[in-house]
């Protein structure tokens, strides 16, 4: 039996989820604070709230051993982007990887670095 499609988490989901990967479990209060570095007018309550949410909703697992309950997400960082990446291709490019590819390199979004960068990749990789 396939497993289930987890829903796609919202734009602050994200960045939360942004904030687990990089710091692994945390508490609440871990990612609260480090949260605020960015967004320092953000309540306690509401990252607590959201990260019982996205529990609810399977985007992360809690571990409720100690008092403190510590959250991680449930997928990998980039297993989630890839299936997000997939979505949008197929939404806003028809399925085409070359016309997403393509359209950030017309539009601007890719520095002089990163485009070296991408040659690289792609010298590297012409036979993969």
């Amino acid at each position: 039996m396939p497993t289930p499609r987890l829903p796609k988490p919202t734009p602050a989901e994200l960045e939360l989820l942004r904030t687990l990967w990089q710091l692994g479990p945390c508490t609440a209060k871990q990612v609260h604070e480090a949260q605020q570095r960015e967004r320092p007018e953000l309540p306690y309550a509401n990252v607590l709230r959201l990260l019982q949410i996205m529990h609810g909703k399977g985007l992360l697992k809690r571990d409720e051993r100690q008092r403190a309950h510590i959250y991680a997400p449930t997928q990998a960082q980039g297993s989630l982007q890839n299936k997000l990446l997939d979505d949008f291709i197929h939404k806003a490019f028809a399925g085409s990887g070359k016309a997403l590819v393509m359209a950030a390199l017309r539009g601007g979004q890719v520095s002089a670095d990163e485009r070296a960068e991408i040659q690289r990749f792609l010298r590297e990789n012409h036979d993969a």
